[in-house]
């Protein structure tokens, strides 16, 4: 079963986006330092959500990350989960990584090119369906605000959140 939709998914380009919840700040000097992300300037917990084109259906989603972890890397430790051939979409934080396209950067001290800024825009208008999905998600104040539980319930937590997103968006179907 799970090779099969696994073969299914090498059909769509998936889409996938990292985003970081504020958490309690640690008492521990060493967890302190692994929790700080430098990007936010505070302790968090980082996630990263892969999609199906059009937001239609949450593939995947990684949980509960040291803030200090960076979207490659979180990206790079998650392939087995998917088909060699499977192909990705990102931001520009996850250039470098197998089997996933991102947006042109801007070489140094010139510019892009009309062509490349068109190509750029284009890329965009897919991408920014998987920052929907991620304000959905959001919309729950335990996924948005500080988070202030044990940290070895935040998966738990996020995945039921990621569950209700999932049927409020249609794509999770319950029997009756």
């Amino acid at each position: 079963m799970l090779l099969l939709y696994r073969e299914l998914l090498t059909d769509f380009e998936l889409i996938v986006d990292s985003y970081e919840q504020p958490r309690q700040r640690p008492k521990d000097n060493k967890e302190q330092q692994e929790y700080f992300s430098g990007k936010k300037k505070r302790h968090t917990l980082k996630s990263q959500v892969v999609s199906l084109p059009n937001a239609k259906d949450i593939v995947d989603i990684v949980v509960g990350a040291k803030g200090r972890t960076s979207d490659i890397s979180l990206f790079r430790n998650q392939p087995q989960r998917f088909s060699s051939r499977q192909s990705f979409k990102g931001d520009k934080g996850d250039r470098g990584g197998k089997n996933i396209s991102t947006p042109h950067k801007k070489p140094r001290k010139r510019e892009l090119t009309p062509e490349q800024k068109a190509e750029n825009k284009a890329f965009s208008k897919e991408r920014i369906l998987v920052e929907h999905l991620i304000r959905l998600i959001k919309i729950f104040r335990i996924a948005s605000e500080r988070f202030r539980l044990a940290t070895s319930v935040y998966e738990q937590i996020i995945l039921t959140v990621c569950g209700l997103v999932r049927l409020r968006i249609g794509s999770l179907i319950l029997p009756i």
